[in-house]
């Protein structure tokens, strides 16, 4: 990549991290994305599908064959610590702390790379999305004719990755993110003195023997092979010391990597909820709602991402996935595809994924905009 387009990108990088839209509140960073697509020369561009999402098109030639590249644009609710980052948040209790400012910039370097490039023909399609953190901003674009209004015959995308050197691209045989959902059981009693426990039906002690039982569905329901977890995350009940309350309620997320695994899974909790509501006597009620699919790569689309990326950089093939939830998954429903993911360098010192001092590594973006300028100009150069 020439300096002076690795400088641009950098600088636009750093101008939406320091402006950074929450999910469902992307509209400044849609209108950046828009500007500068028309400054290269772009006119078709829809705004406003999904939400604030952008699909800008690029034709050239009479090639028939058309991909989709994607990245998202949204922000975290979290408060930035970078407090001596010229670039920091502008925007309080809002950051990326996920790499989505570098994610959208990245697609506009290779949205730039292919307008200069002569060197293939037919339709790329660019996706800017909103909300992939728990906005539903995937099945939002798809529900809004993604598919029928831009047709695609395949897809790809990409995380950064912290923990992986900078710029080494790791590609998945399959499952690279995990199914999720987040689950909710209730526990009624009856409350009174504490000094009198037994005029009273206790949800805690159902309670704590719960969380204890759900750890047993991993480790003896699911194949030990297999990949999954699950966590309680949040306890609310009580309201004095010296009571026995009537009602605690435990929150939690379920992460797998087989499709087939949400149903033991499911089927596991509500199975503890009510028997240890009946052991102790008190109700249960149980809800559990799933979010995103696994994230898998199709096997024809995995091997062109490996060869686009061993073009540009170094592979890696040996990376286990990853329990995260990534909402590209859904795009895989509809259109095969692949989705990687780039190293961000290390992972120490607030570097991580979601981290209030996280920073996306300027250094990725000429590596992630060409793997995706490259991607896209094999895969329009497949056979019919």
């Amino acid at each position: 990549m020439h300096t002076d387009l690795a400088a641009t990108l950098t600088s636009w990088r750093r101008h939406l991290h320091a402006n950074p839209g929450l999910t469902l509140h992307e509209g400044e960073t849609a209108a950046f994305v828009v500007a500068r697509l028309k400054e290269m020369g772009l006119t078709d561009i829809a705004e406003n599908v999904g939400g604030h999402g952008v699909v800008a098109t690029i034709r050239r030639g009479g090639g028939n064959r058309s991909v989709g590249l994607r990245g998202d644009m949204d922000a975290l609710p979290i408060q930035e610590q970078n407090e001596d980052l010229p670039w920091k948040s502008t925007n309080p209790g809002v950051m990326h702390a996920c790499g989505h400012d570098g994610h959208t910039t990245a697609l506009l370097g290779a949205a730039k790379m292919l307008i200069d490039d002569p060197n293939w023909t037919g339709t790329v399609r660019l996706v800017f999305q909103p909300a992939e953190e728990g906005g539903g901003g995937a099945l939002k674009m798809i529900a809004d004719g993604l598919f029928e209004k831009f047709p695609m015959e395949r897809i790809f995308g990409w995380h950064n990755w912290p923990g992986l050197p900078a710029g080494t691209i790791a590609v998945h045989d399959r499952a690279v993110m995990a199914a999720g959902a987040r689950f909710e059981i209730v526990f009624n009693g009856h409350a009174g003195h504490a000094a009198l426990p037994h005029l009273t039906r206790d949800p805690m002690i159902a309670a704590g023997h719960a969380i204890v039982a759900i750890q047993s569905i991993v480790a003896r329901n699911l194949d030990p092979l297999t990949g999954g977890v699950v966590s309680v995350t949040v306890v609310e009940g009580g309201e004095a010391q010296n009571q026995i309350t009537a009602r605690v309620t435990l929150k939690g997320t379920a992460r797998w990597l087989r499709d087939e695994d949400q149903a033991t899974i499911e089927e596991g909790l509500s199975r503890i909820a009510h028997g240890i509501a009946a052991t102790y006597g008190v109700e249960a009620t149980f809800s559990f709602r799933a979010g995103v699919m696994v994230t898998a790569n199709s096997p024809a689309e995995r091997d062109l991402a490996a060869e686009a990326a061993a073009a540009v950089t170094e592979v890696r093939r040996d990376m286990a996935p990853a329990m995260t939830g990534e909402d590209f998954a859904w795009y895989l429903k509809y259109v095969p595809g692949a989705f990687v993911w780039i190293g961000n360098g290390p992972a120490e010192n607030g570097r991580e994924l979601h981290h209030p001092r996280y920073d996306f590594n300027d250094e990725v973006l000429p590596t992630a905009a060409g793997f995706l300028a490259e991607t896209a100009k094999r895969a329009l150069a497949g056979k019919d």
